[in-house]
């Protein structure tokens, strides 16, 4: 236990900020309805695609950005710290937090033009997808991020570990057509689709300000047959996709400091 929760330590609070703006990359759009629940909050799983998709527009203005287009999500942490809303205005900033050769962690502050601000990082292995394994970024790639950051031995080092949990709500999760890529596997997007889920069965879970650190320990394609587990203990809601009786992904929702 005293392992687990010294990675979870490892992982700021706050996240680091960004050392120097003009390194950073900009997008901006606006909060739309299908990004939002019945309260008008900007969902988690809306925050998860948000992030995706100004990666990819990163990509478009970066030096051999065309020759880095396979990515895997390996752990993200969103820290809602106010709240955003349906109809709010919403600036991106991204930057490199720490980087190594074939992996790195990239920053995402997202706030809003009504005061709401929502702070981020996500680590992201860089893949060949033809060989569907972790390939080296090429030096013209990584040349910015190193000139922006100092840890360069990037090492993966995992937080969370899989769990039961006494009296777990246990249900199933049924996957859709529209939630597989490319690739068969189910969109990052969509494991976030599922601590909404939770968050809206425990009535005493997390209000903001909290955190979400969330794991993939296996990909979930779109054939396999999905579990949702969640439960919650003293400190955190927990909750857990199994495929075959085994934790595909791991999420730890827990309230921050005022």
């Amino acid at each position: 236990m005293s392992a687990a929760v010294d990675r979870l330590a490892e992982i700021a609070f706050p996240l680091t900020p960004c050392p120097d703006e003009s390194r950073a990359f900009h997008e901006q759009w606006p909060v739309r309805l299908g990004d939002t629940d019945r309260d008008q909050r900007l969902r988690l799983d809306a925050v998860a695609r948000y992030l995706q998709d100004i990666g990819y527009d990163h990509l478009k203005v970066v030096d051999d950005g065309d020759l880095h287009p396979g990515w895997i999500v390996r752990r993200t942490v969103i820290d809602v710290l106010r709240p955003i809303e349906f109809g709010d205005r919403v600036h991106l900033r991204r930057w490199p937090s720490a980087l190594s050769n074939r992996w790195c962690t990239m920053r995402i502050q997202v706030r809003s033009e009504n005061g709401g601000l929502i702070e981020t990082e996500m680590f992201l292995i860089h893949v060949d997808i033809e060989a569907g394994r972790p390939a080296r970024m090429t030096e013209r790639f990584m040349a910015p991020m190193r000139a922006a950051t100092v840890e360069h031995r990037l090492r993966w080092r995992a937080a969370l570990r899989e769990g039961t949990g006494d009296d777990a709500d246990v249900r199933a999760f049924p996957l859709r057509v529209t939630d597989v890529d490319r690739y068969g596997h189910v969109n990052n997007a969509v494991h976030w689709e599922a601590v909404e889920e939770a968050l809206a069965r425990f009535p005493d879970a997390p209000a903001p300000p909290y955190r979400v650190i969330l794991e993939h320990a296996g990909p979930v394609m779109g054939a396999d047959d999905v579990l949702i587990r969640a439960w919650r203990d003293a400190g955190a809601l927990h909750v857990q996709l199994e495929v075959d009786g085994s934790a595909r992904t791991l999420a730890r929702i827990e309230s921050l400091p005022r």
